[in-house]
């Protein structure tokens, strides 16, 4: 048992940063959201945006003075309880070994449509297997994967953003759109056509978009200078949010009408694309969707595996997760991720309306959890790491407490407002994620309590002991 290996170099770290921002969901779940706000769904994008920033600034703090694969979840148990950190562990592993069944089924619909030959299922299980077999082999090789799918993401967006903006001003060589224009955010029954009750609406659907942002702390315990790359990642959040998420989607809202009928038909990217009149637009943005899509299910591999590593370690989980392979590989937890995950990809052929719609709805409000949990962890870290070794405190968060605490509450209220939300499955989604929470939180009590009665019995015994030698 070698422990995990410092695999990852600076390059790989800083596109796994930059990647973790731009998920499948940005170019798959915008669409809708702008369906249901217009224009100004670029507030509901702002407003969580906002939000993702404060909470990695939180979680930036304490994974720089305490870098560890665990993350938030090794903070929680430390600055919460072992309760806190175990429960938001297994929330948080349980999310993410469903997405890679989403992920698997959206990347094989894909490859499915180019080489029909192969059945969806099949393309499915190539696409697992080569992904495990490339976590398994070493971080290293994770980290490579990740700096080229992301990279291809990177460069991908920012084309789009250079090229529609050029579109949107009129200067762009050899294409004349007629629909585009900065007319078309305040044209077409206003930049709120819907009212200003659809941001919040809006902000139940880009929400779990933004998940991932968190990826980068976590791989940062198996780089060669954590603290530097916590700190890098944390600051440069900002202008990854700004670019990606903002840029790109006022350049699809300026350079068609909100309610074209396109953006719901081909999804918002492939329509604006096609807006320009660029040939094969739709099977360029399949290619870009399906690099997203890979990089996802790369990550949530590693960031599943990872989680179950550290809950192993600190006996959250089962101790064979926390072995490692010479090349410093948790290979019994990135099996029990992938089992899951395999297992899930059935239930989403065999019982896509039942056990899967089950699976997806019961981790949907997961991350929101897991930043409500950042906030109160870092409520508590502030003051310890404080008190032990302030020299750590490299990273800051703004305005403490006030600003955590006023975080802490619009996460609650957005929670409160899904609650109210039966046209998009917000009130489903936010009850059946906190019955699983309820579930996990129960186990977790019940461990506990187990592991005191142990540990009073065993003090008990060792005075018996000592009085009959």
């Amino acid at each position: 048992m070698t422990g995990l290996q410092a695999g990852l170099k600076n390059r790989h770290l800083s596109m796994i940063a930059i990647g973790g921002v731009i998920g499948a969901g940005l170019f798959v779940g915008s669409s809708s959201g702008i369906a249901t706000a217009g224009p100004g769904i670029l507030l509901s994008y702002a407003l969580v945006g906002t939000l993702v920033v404060l909470v990695m600034r939180m979680l930036g703090e304490m994974s720089a003075a305490n870098p560890t694969s665990g993350s938030f979840s090794a903070h929680a148990d430390r600055a919460l309880g072992r309760w806190a950190g175990f429960s938001i562990g297994w929330l948080y592993w349980f999310f993410w070994v469903v997405v890679l069944a989403v992920e698997a089924t959206a990347g094989a619909k894909i490859l499915q449509g180019w080489i029909p030959a192969v059945p969806q299922w099949g393309w499915a299980l190539i696409v697992m297997v080569v992904l495990t077999a490339t976590n398994l082999v070493s971080v290293g090789s994770y980290g490579e994967f990740e700096f080229w799918f992301a990279g291809i993401k990177v460069v991908a967006i920012g084309a789009f953003i250079v090229v529609g903006a050029l579109a949107v001003f009129g200067v762009l060589p050899g294409v004349h759109s007629d629909k585009a224009g900065l007319g078309n955010l305040t044209g077409h029954g206003g930049f709120l056509p819907h009212g200003p009750g659809a941001i919040l609406t809006g902000v139940l659907l880009v929400v779990f978009s933004f998940m991932g942002s968190e990826i980068a702390t976590l791989a940062a315990g198996e780089s060669e200078n954590p603290q530097r790359a916590v700190t890098k990642s944390t600051n440069s959040i900002i202008w990854r949010i700004a670019v990606f998420y903002l840029g790109s989607i006022f350049v699809v809202v300026a350079l068609l009408p909100w309610n074209d009928p396109s953006i719901k038909e081909k999804g918002s990217y492939v329509a604006a694309l096609d807006s320009l009149g660029i040939a094969h637009a739709g099977q360029i943005m399949n290619f870009i969707v399906l690099t997203s899509v890979l990089s996802c299910l790369n990550s949530g591999l590693y960031t599943a595996s990872r989680m179950a590593f550290s809950l192993g370690e600190r006996g959250d989980a089962p101790r064979a997760f926390a072995r490692t392979t010479s090349r410093g590989v948790p290979m019994a937890a990135i099996v029990a991720s992938v089992v899951f995950g395999f297992v899930a990809v059935f239930f989403n052929y065999r019982f896509p309306d039942s056990v899967f719609l089950f699976l997806v709805n019961s981790s949907g409000a997961v991350a929101l959890f897991v930043w409500l949990v950042i906030c109160f962890s870092q409520l508590r870290m502030r003051r310890i790491i404080q008190a032990e070794a302030p020299e750590k405190l490299v990273v800051k968060m703004w305005l403490y407490p006030y600003l955590t605490w006023a975080t802490a509450a619009l996460i609650v209220f957005v929670l409160g407002y899904m609650l109210t939300d039966t046209e998009h499955d917000g009130r489903e989604t936010v009850l059946l994620s906190l019955l699983v929470a309820a579930v996990v939180l129960v186990v977790a009590v019940v461990k506990e309590r187990v592991r005191g009665g142990r540990a009073a019995v065993a003090s008990a015994q060792v005075p018996d002991k000592v009085e009959a030698g």
